[in-house]
């Protein structure tokens, strides 16, 4: 029997807890619910959760300290939760590589569309399954190699650890190399739900994603700059 996606929760007040995992648990998700960084943790390690909903302000420490530690163990998708609504503190968890940030208070019901939107998706990263004449090769494009079916890009040879818009970026740049697309375009084509007053975080992912391919290859910068204008992929770089 197949077991309902797990979705682990780090919120400190009781009532958002409770109302967050009725609701999931209303949609057909399993929820655990943590009161502290530490505890989800600890059950991070125990069940691979399909998605975690992070509260920023947590008892034993920064949510965005949580974040940090999570994703050196897993590529989970990750939500923050969170009553802080400047501008700032929303490009920061974005920035960081998390996957939505919901403001509090929020609806119950947009939450979980956010979620099952998230889900259906995929993991960015997935083993590889076995092969056979129906599994479409990795299409190759210059210095660039992209399996859709696994959901893994590859540089130069090397496999990318990617957050999930830097997949969803690289995915753009990558099905027209050499078009210039301007930010607000990546926003729309990389973003389920762009808003368009964080259209400069692009430019956050964008060098996070420059640096995963220095990283493989220092001497080439195959993300082109186009100023006034935004940016495009040179495949053969």
């Amino acid at each position: 029997m197949q077991t309902s996606p797990l979705i682990l929760l780090a919120e400190d007040e009781p009532a958002i807890a409770e109302a967050v995992g009725f609701a999931l648990q209303s949609e057909g998700y399993r929820c655990r619910a943590c009161a502290t960084g530490g505890a989800l943790l600890e059950a991070l390690a125990q069940e691979p959760p399909a998605l975690i909903l992070l509260d920023v302000g947590l008892p034993d420490g920064s949510g965005f300290d949580v974040f940090r530690r999570v994703r050196e163990l897993s590529g989970v998708p990750v939500v923050f939760l969170t009553a802080r609504k400047e501008e700032i503190d929303r490009v920061v968890g974005l920035e960081m590589g998390a996957d939505d940030y919901v403001v509090k208070p929020f609806s119950l019901r947009e939450l979980v569309a956010r979620v099952r939107t998230i889900l259906r998706r995929g993991p960015v990263r997935m083993a590889a399954p076995a092969l056979s004449p129906s599994v479409a090769a990795p299409v190759v494009s210059g210095k660039f190699a992209h399996d859709g079916g696994r959901r893994v890009m590859s540089y130069h040879g090397q496999s990318l650890d990617l957050t999930l818009h830097e997949y969803r970026l690289l995915e753009v740049l990558l099905q027209h190399p050499g078009r210039v697309y301007t930010r607000g375009q990546l926003l729309e084509l990389a973003w389920e739900a762009p808003d368009h007053r964080l259209d400069r975080t692009i430019d956050s992912h964008i060098k996070s994603l420059r640096a995963k391919l220095r990283a493989v290859n220092g001497s080439a910068d195959p993300i082109r700059t186009h100023r006034g204008m935004g940016y495009s992929l040179d495949t053969s770089a």
